[in-house]
């Protein structure tokens, strides 16, 4: 073979390589956690605070899931189901309440099946798992909030995610703390 054939695919493979560039900017929470979700720590210790931030997040229904003293460190999380979540955005594989009847094909080939038994009722089966999870942060003389929620369909495949860190539930979480982590 002639080298100077290979010019035109070498020419075309390095301009291929050119087109990949680094980002400009790193990920960002979209929306941006709103302001409440920061406070100044003032005189107290973070360690009492750290308390009362796992009392208050229990009280709300959150698991605590680690909690570091020294970091002024704690995260949590609650999940609750979203009962029809999967009916609403998801019409794969939709059956009878008693069992269904198929036809396909794939790899060249035709197939047929029926399922016999009870299955595919709806919500029943595909209800979707929102989980939340917060962490808090009391240290270097201000106490950070972030929260997010993630749904997790009946596949256990990720629908939806963002950022929650709205200033209800901040100033909510804040006003639990001072008040000792207890309503």
């Amino acid at each position: 073979m002639r080298p100077w054939l290979l010019l035109p695919v070498l020419g075309f493979v390095l301009v291929l390589a050119g087109c990949q560039t680094t980002p400009s900017t790193l990920p960002a929470a979209e929306p941006r956690p709103a302001a409440e979700c920061r406070w100044p720590l003032g005189d107290q210790a973070p360690r009492p605070l750290v308390r009362a931030a796992v009392d208050a997040l229990e009280a709300e229904g959150f698991l605590i899931r680690h909690t570091d003293l020294a970091l002024g460190l704690v995260s949590a999380e609650r999940t609750r189901i979203l009962p029809g979540y999967g009916d609403r955005y998801d019409g794969w594989e939709t059956r009878g309440m008693f069992g269904g009847i198929g036809i396909g094909g794939g790899r060249g080939g035709v197939s047929s099946g029926v399922m016999i038994g009870f299955g595919g009722v709806g919500s029943l089966t595909r209800d979707a798992t929102q989980l939340e999870r917060v962490s808090l942060l009391a240290g270097e003389g201000e106490v950070r909030v972030s929260r997010d929620i993630q749904v997790i369909d009946w596949r256990g495949e990720l629908a939806e995610s963002r950022s929650a860190s709205t200033a209800e539930f901040c100033q909510r979480l804040r006003g639990d703390i001072e008040a000792g982590g207890v309503r």
